[in-house]
């Protein structure tokens, strides 16, 4: 093996190496890093907290449906902030309490009524002027201490079918002390946004068109009126009152709930899982022999940055998730197999090992591509009209595809092409071909 080869051989091994610590046992070298331990597991396997968030109001008088409609919008966006998408979030307007069910935070001392408590708090809405020039990493404005509106300034807000310029618009109303802060800023931002804040979160950023005045607004979203932007309209709506609701939400009745299915299913995924990984490992190293081997090592790293990426984003794990994590493991080494296939025809077309790999790996690139990019696309669309443990199965499913398509296409291929020189791996045998009569055969 080359001095290059080697370095590069024996880093991806590192690599793995390092990673499978840092899975295991959370640290390394005296810093913690989330591990495996770390992964958040949803109600259906660890159970979690129910608890009736009541509205409190100054004159002790019923609260709204529309008010306890933005406050379960406003909750629903805090949970969402916190990646925990296994919830229920129901709302009883006759008797006044939002229903929320989370589960159990892994890694510390669970207290539920704290957890019920932060979640419940009811949103700071701001109206503020933006620096154009400064955003944050996902191209959003930042905040500023330039305050135009807080939420007391507004005592409505509701969509509205835009009938000037078409689709739908948020109509506002302003306190008369409201209006005129509005009226001196929309004087002087003309052509500018004025950026709307919920707990220093960006909702939405219109530009000024002209000053107004009076006690009334709008903000209109533009295009053709749809399902979808009526939905941006109600949302963005219940977003600015819930900042000003009249009233706070008070944690009863709060309980742990149990695991919908048990530790037990949990328990059998995880043998399932392990079952499965030492199953195609042994399939692939007994058919492919020296790239199955590889591809194997290669399907480890794939198996630990997949749970890492689970600990670090500390996405919700629920039981399909566990099922998205099993499936992507056979699906790992569908990209192996393609192309091992077709090293194997290349050398039994008389193709030396050398030019047998680059070839196999250069024209099976397209089908690995078009595959994976079919299955993420499948991922995505879960994702994002999927809920709960659908978009558990669809996070898990979309970057286990994205880890295969690095691990079989970069590392398999890192390594495969870093043993060929030695003399031992050159031999047709250890990669599925035999030779007879002085032809490659199968």
């Amino acid at each position: 093996m080359r001095g290059s080869n080697a370095v590069k051989f024996f880093s991806i091994l590192l690599i793995i190496g390092i990673l499978t610590w840092i899975a295991a046992y959370g640290s390394i070298l005296g810093f913690e890093i989330p591990g495996v331990k770390e992964i958040r597991t949803g109600i259906d396997i660890q159970g979690g907290v129910d608890a009736r968030l009541y509205a409190v109001t100054k004159d002790k008088s019923k609260a709204k449906a529309e008010d306890l409609d933005a406050a379960r919008i406003i909750i629903g966006k805090r949970l969402d902030s916190k990646n925990i998408f296994d919830r229920v979030i129901t709302v009883d307007k006759d008797k006044g309490y939002i229903l929320v069910q989370i589960p159990h935070k892994k890694g510390e001392a669970f207290d539920p009524q704290k957890s019920i408590e932060e979640i419940g708090k009811t949103a700071l809405l701001t109206f503020q002027e933006v620096d154009t020039s400064k955003k944050d990493a996902n191209g959003n404005y930042l905040p500023t201490n330039k305050i135009i509106l807080e939420g007391g300034d507004v005592k409505d807000a509701t969509p509205e079918i835009d009938g000037e310029n078409g689709g739908y618009c948020v109509a506002l109303k302003l306190t008369s002390e409201g209006g005129k802060k509005f009226s001196e800023a929309t004087g002087r931002l003309i052509g500018k946004p004025i950026a709307i804040f919920m707990d220093n979160d960006l909702v939405s950023a219109p530009n000024v068109q002209t000053q107004i005045t009076g006690t009334s607004a709008r903000i209109t979203l533009g295009g053709t009126a749809s399902d979808e932007q009526r939905d941006e309209a109600k949302n963005l709506a219940g977003l600015i009152k819930s900042g000003s609701l009249p009233f706070k939400l008070e944690a009863r009745q709060v309980n742990n709930i149990s695991p919908t299915l048990g530790s037990n299913a949990l328990n059998v995924s995880i043998n399932a899982f392990i079952v499965a990984l030492i199953l195609i490992c042994l399939f692939m190293i007994f058919y492919y022999r020296l790239p199955g081997l590889i591809a194997s090592i290669a399907l480890i790293l794939h198996t630990v940055m997949e749970l890492l990426a689970l600990s670090w984003t500390n996405i919700i794990v629920t039981l399909p998730g566990i099922a998205g994590l099993v499936l992507t493991i056979g699906m790992a080494v569908d990209a192996n197999v393609i192309i091992f296939e077709r090293i194997k025809d290349e050398i039994k077309n008389g193709k030396t090992l050398h030019a047998a790999i680059d070839v196999g790996f250069k024209r099976a690139f397209s089908a690995v591509l078009d595959s994976n990019v079919t299955t993420l696309i499948s991922a995505v669309v879960l994702w994002k009209f999927g809920t709960g443990p659908i978009q558990s199965f669809a996070y898990t499913l979309g970057i286990g595809v994205v880890l295969s398509f690095i691990t079989a296409v970069t590392a398999s291929r890192i390594m495969l092409k870093s043993i060929q020189d030695i003399e031992v791996a050159k031999h047709h045998w250890l990669y599925g071909v035999s030779m007879r009569g002085g032809k490659a055969n199968g």
